[in-house]
């Protein structure tokens, strides 16, 4: 079907246990696995908080730890933060972005884009838009959809779109322009990315995290579990057939996140993680922490995505009667990703043309 030029994998973890930070003296100690985490109770003081929000405050505040690090939520932090801005706060920006783009229960789909994704004859945006546009049952999508641009160019050019954008700033780091695969700029671009979706976790809402890079050619909403006990739906580089193995390798380039107690604290955890994995990214850190039974010990349901429907070059099913989405992972370069992506769309185009032909099958294609 379709045959992308398959490059060396971009999304190998680091096994090499003399330089395995997970097992260091600053990680997580990996004798320890049992009680990588602790949840534990505290009554909180009401005498200390106003008197206009202590009457949302819960009775008690949920305290998890993992090694030296400590993380506190109210009971019910979901509602108790949405109150608190209202408040005392006005509406701020990605408040108004994320209810504008949001469908049935606070749902929404968010990307993140810069200058490198937007610039040229046909850009990574230009593709990941026009895939919405020819996919089934996805155009509507796009008016859910959140862009967030880390840069003024890309911005600019979201506005253009009439799409819902919103500008994520960070002071003293420039994101403009391509980062190459593991580079500085690129962990420090995906450290960013985790703490901003950690963030729209808090705000209440659930969200479809995709990277730009993926072909939307069918409704992942319809292969997606809406069982709400499944916190995370996370994609996989190479699929082992189980969909509750953490031994599946796993690709945070497209998932779907819960928004509740258990994901804000992964998504805290995670971050604060960071800083004991020098020279990782983010992607690989989850995998050590999934590694070390951080989801079982949050109590986390988590569904591993079947490559069948969730298709990528690291493990391309080759199918376009069962897939779903298509991932340029295992492809490094953007030069590279836009070249083969622009393949995947010409023969799903000419797929489409022959299914929709009265007198051709789709087993014939």
């Amino acid at each position: 079907m379709f045959n992308p030029i398959l490059r060396e994998s971009d999304d190998e973890i680091p096994t090499d246990p003399v330089s395995d930070p997970i097992s260091d003296s600053k990680g997580i100690d990996g004798s320890r696995v049992e009680k990588v985490l602790e949840s534990v109770h505290i009554t909180a003081n009401k005498n200390t908080i106003p008197g206009d929000v202590s009457a949302m405050f819960p009775s008690g505040i949920q305290m998890v730890r993992a090694s030296s690090l400590v993380v506190l939520y109210p009971s019910g932090w979901v509602d108790f933060y949405r109150n608190l801005k209202a408040i005392g706060n006005p509406r701020d920006e990605l408040e108004t972005a994320l209810d504008r783009a949001s469908m049935a229960k606070k749902t929404v789909i968010i990307a993140m884009v810069n200058k490198a994704y937007v610039e040229g004859n046909k850009t990574m945006l230009d593709l990941f838009l026009d895939s919405f546009w020819l996919g089934e049952d996805t155009r509507s999508l796009v008016n859910h959809l959140l862009l967030v641009t880390v840069d003024q160019t890309a911005f600019d050019r979201c506005n253009f779109l009439r799409l819902h954008c919103y500008r994520l700033v960070t002071e003293g780091v420039d994101f403009g322009g391509e980062k190459l695969y593991m580079s500085e700029e690129f962990i420090k671009m995906m450290w960013r990315r985790t703490l901003f979706l950690g963030d729209v976790l808090k705000r209440g809402y659930s969200f479809i995290f995709t990277d730009t890079d993926i072909m939307w050619l069918r409704n992942p909403f319809a292969r997606l579990s809406r069982d709400e006990s499944e916190d995370l739906q996370l994609s996989t580089d190479r699929f082992n057939g189980d969909p509750w193995s953490e031994t599946n390798p796993i690709n945070t380039g497209f998932y779907f996140v819960r928004s509740n107690n258990k994901t804000m604290a992964l998504f805290d955890m995670w971050y604060l993680m960071k800083d004991n994995y020098t020279g990782m990214k983010e992607q690989d850190v989850l995998a050590k922490m999934m590694g070390k039974g951080v989801f079982r010990e949050l109590g986390m349901r988590v569904r591993f995505l079947d490559t069948l429907y969730f298709s990528g070059f690291c493990q391309n099913n080759g199918n376009f009667i069962t897939v779903t989405t298509v991932h340029a992972n295992c492809c490094r370069t953007i030069r590279a990703k836009v070249t083969d992506l622009g393949a995947v769309l010409r023969d799903w185009k000419r797929f489409k043309g022959q299914v929709d032909r009265p007198m051709v099958g789709a087993n014939s294609v």
